[in-house]
């Protein structure tokens, strides 16, 4: 089979598998509804107490498990393409820490209590910490280099931990709130959260899918990437850019999720290549796959409680990354 049918052949497979996991999404639950009901209550409408707990409860939980998904794999993929850091995830810039300080301030000295309030605290402080990393990285010769990014994030974010955990021992009361959000969850978001990220979200799609050439260059060097016409620090710059918006929306709205970030842009690679053009779409399409399978089993795996998703990734990501490693099928 030809390169571009098989690439097309395995996206396409990829978006069967989004459909399939919104679909389990909608219908497995606390109450399970038939995918039949489900479907009649979204093309149909209908007052039932199904239909009620469909539209009002689940629609919105999925819709974001898509967004936060495809948001949070998209981030990683190009992280770990514009550090040139196999590892790279979205906490490699301390982007996930910074917003967790910003909730961590919301709760404790602002007097916001609710999940959208802290969608805009969560960003702001994303972007923060994300500034802050490049501007330590730029400084000195040779600019923001991939090691120079890795040493600064690993920084900021080792202070960014500190000033979490000092302000939490001093106002304990805020710490069961806030544990509530750092774990990672989907679980009580409402459609008002995705009124708050869809534009962010948008936004840093459009960088880094301007940016997706530049990163192939890149992955065969710096010098190399500059003969090919290619400015090197215009795509760290873009595609940093790019990451922050979409880790900082992502994480705003659902927590800081792991794993996504750093098992979905392996998985892609490993399926279709390292053409960034075709990588960045399949990671958008496998993240919100993994995230809602995650949600979907944390729900029913201890009935009538739930795990929540961002335990659930790490446990169900685990093994594919290390059968994948196992396989030497992970590229940098």
């Amino acid at each position: 089979m030809r390169v571009p049918v098989r690439r097309a052949a395995v996206l396409t497979a990829a978006v069967v598998a989004l459909l399939l996991a919104v679909l389990l999404s909608l219908a497995v639950g606390a109450r399970a509804i038939a995918p039949s009901a489900v479907l009649d209550a979204l093309l149909h409408g209908g007052h039932s107490d199904s239909a009620e707990v469909i539209r009002e409860m689940r629609v919105p939980r999925t819709v974001i498990g898509v967004l936060v998904g495809a948001s949070l794999a998209l981030a990683g993929t190009v992280l770990q393409g514009v550090t040139r850091n196999p590892i790279a995830d979205p906490g490699i810039l301390g982007i996930s820490q910074g917003a967790s300080v910003g909730v961590v301030l919301a709760i404790a000295y602002a007097g916001v209590h609710t999940l959208t309030g802290y969608v805009w605290w969560a960003f702001v402080g994303a972007g923060i910490a994300s500034v802050a990393v490049y501007a330590i990285a730029a400084g000195g010769r040779g600019g923001a280099t991939p090691v120079k990014l890795a040493l600064g994030g690993a920084a900021v974010n080792a202070l960014l931990v500190s000033v979490t955990t000092g302000i939490l021992t001093t106002k304990a009361s805020a710490l069961d709130e806030f544990r509530f959000w750092q774990v990672g969850s989907l679980a009580g978001r409402d459609s008002e959260i995705v009124g708050q990220i869809w534009p962010f979200l948008v936004v840093g799609l459009v960088l880094v899918l301007v940016v997706a050439r530049g990163l192939d260059a890149l992955a065969l060097g710096e010098d190399v990437a500059k003969g090919l016409g290619q400015n090197v620090a215009a795509v760290r710059i873009v595609g940093g850019l790019g990451a922050t918006v979409l880790t900082g929306a992502g994480v705003a709205a659902a927590g800081p999720i792991a794993f996504i970030g750093l098992a979905v842009p392996h998985i892609a690679r490993a399926l279709i290549g390292s053409d960034h053009r075709w990588v960045l779409p399949l990671a958008a399409v496998l993240g919100p796959v993994m995230l809602l399978v995650s949600d979907t089993v944390g729900r029913i795996v201890f009935p009538p409680s739930e795990v929540p998703a961002g335990v659930m990734t790490a446990l169900i990501g685990v093994p594919f990354l290390v059968t994948l490693v196992r396989r030497k099928a992970v590229a940098a």
